[in-house]
């Protein structure tokens, strides 16, 4: 997803907010072969600064949880809260593969083996049909509005899946508070990995507050009220007076089997 992921939520927060792009969606040209965790964590913190936002809560979702430990550690003092929203937390020093379904995680595998024999590189799909859209976030089906917006090639963008592979580190942030938003009805992040995501948390030294949302995997589009009451509290009782962070993430974590990479 871009960042145009947020705009439901964006003007509920009584806070200014921006919504960085990660590289390589929009106007941000990146070579998906040689995509970095550390190149997006660049990129933000870089439009983080050229907007001039100096006391932040960093809001990350999914897959953003993979960038949002080395954004507070470079925007370090700026940073009074980060609040992940059913975000991928791998063990210290591992990946994002090691945070997903057991199921996505031999997909993935299994079509980066094959980009790679065939020297390219796995991505996600980009905009889907309907049908395999409307129920894939857990919760009630997407209305038609809800999935037009999703799918708006706008925000669901083609990404790497090379993000997946590289390391990350929560340990360094270990001093930066955390609340972590739960989802009782994630399909994608069910229960039990969003509970093992806290327990990760907790092993590399932090004290996550929990919140839980009776939602599926999108709240910022199906329940953009009841997520900005949460953020603009964190905001207020963290004096973040400079505003939020809310950077694009890899929001899907289906990637295209190797089928659908293969030319016709």
């Amino acid at each position: 997803m871009s960042g145009a992921y947020w705009d439901l939520l964006r003007p509920r927060l009584e806070q200014p907010s921006l919504a960085p792009d990660l590289p390589g969606r929009r106007a941000k040209p990146a070579d998906p072969m040689t995509l970095t965790v550390d190149d997006c964590v660049r990129s933000v913190v870089t439009d983080i600064d050229d907007a001039g936002v100096t006391d932040v809560v960093l809001v990350a979702h999914s897959s953003g949880g993979l960038f949002a430990p080395g954004i507070a550690a470079a925007l370090s003092e700026r940073v009074h809260h980060i609040v992940l929203d059913v975000a991928q937390v791998p063990p210290d020093g591992g990946t994002g593969l090691d945070a997903m379904k057991e199921s996505h995680r031999a997909r993935i595998i299994e079509g980066m083996d094959w980009a790679r024999r065939e020297g390219r590189v796995l991505t996600t799909p980009g905009p889907e049909p309907a049908d395999k859209v409307r129920e894939a976030y857990g919760s009630e089906p997407l209305t038609d509005e809800q999935i037009a917006f999703v799918t708006d090639p706008v925000r669901c963008v083609v990404d790497s899946m090379n993000l997946y592979f590289q390391p990350v580190s929560w340990s360094a942030v270990a001093d930066v508070p955390v609340t972590y938003v739960e989802h009782a009805r994630d399909r994608p992040t069910p229960p039990e990995l969003q509970e093992a995501n806290v327990g990760r948390l907790v092993d590399a030294g932090h004290r996550p507050a929990r919140v839980v949302l009776d939602c599926g995997h999108i709240p910022a589009i199906t329940h953009p009220e009841e997520l900005a009451a949460i953020l603009n509290r964190i905001a207020t009782e963290g004096g973040a007076a400079g505003g939020f962070a809310v950077p694009s993430s890899a929001e899907t974590q289906r990637a295209r089997s190797p089928e659908e990479e293969a030319p016709a």
